[in-house]
């Protein structure tokens, strides 16, 4: 029989009452989960902010053959409950040596490459954002504030973890200025699009 494909959906959304509600951040999931689901992809979930145990979310990732990771941007980063998500999950994984057995170096070898240790190749690792930010403000030299950097540079932490841990990083997904943009439903119904010719197109 044929190895199921799995899908682990990671919501870093934290609520702060009657400010960030998580409906946005909701609306991706719910056309994600659609989206895997019509494809006969099992969909695995994680809501960070309802609690978890780290030793589970390693099983969890081990189960799966993407993983992605959806999230709001607050002050330029993740939530901070997804730090302390991925100190406790990534340590478990790193303790089962699950995840990684090392950095990839040893003593006998000290010249191989930092960071070739991990135990996920195979699996694909993608971040769908939402930003305040507008699309303008990245990769442009003349922009203050980011002076030239990408999403992918702020998000470098993110996807450094999961580099290190062996998986194949996948182009992300964004929805910028969402508080005054007006094509927001454009986005959404567009997400379809990106997952298929990430995960389905060959």
């Amino acid at each position: 029989m044929d190895k199921t494909t799995k899908v682990l959906l990671i919501d870093t959304h934290l609520t702060y009452p009657n400010w960030s509600e998580g409906k946005l951040n909701n609306a991706f999931l719910q056309v994600a989960k659609d989206f895997f689901t019509s494809n006969s992809i099992e969909v695995i979930e994680t809501k960070i902010e309802n609690g978890y145990v780290p030793e589970q979310e390693v099983e969890k990732h081990m189960e799966a053959d993407i993983i992605i990771l959806q999230t709001p941007v607050n002050w330029f980063g993740a939530p901070w409950i997804y730090k302390k998500y991925v100190d406790e999950v990534f340590n478990s994984g790193l303790y089962s040596q699950k995840f990684l057995s090392g950095d990839g170096r040893t003593r006998k070898d000290p010249t191989k490459q930092y960071g070739s240790g991990g135990k996920l190749q195979g699996k694909k690792f993608m971040i769908c954002a939402t930003w305040n930010a507008p699309a303008e403000a990245f990769d442009n030299q003349a922009q203050e504030l980011l002076q030239g950097k990408s999403t992918s540079d702020l998000f470098l932490n993110i996807t450094s973890n999961y580099r290190f841990c062996g998986c194949e990083i996948m182009p992300a997904y964004h929805c910028f200025d969402i508080f005054k943009n007006e094509n927001i439903a454009k986005d959404i119904e567009n997400y379809p699009v990106h997952l298929k010719t990430v995960f389905l197109d060959k």
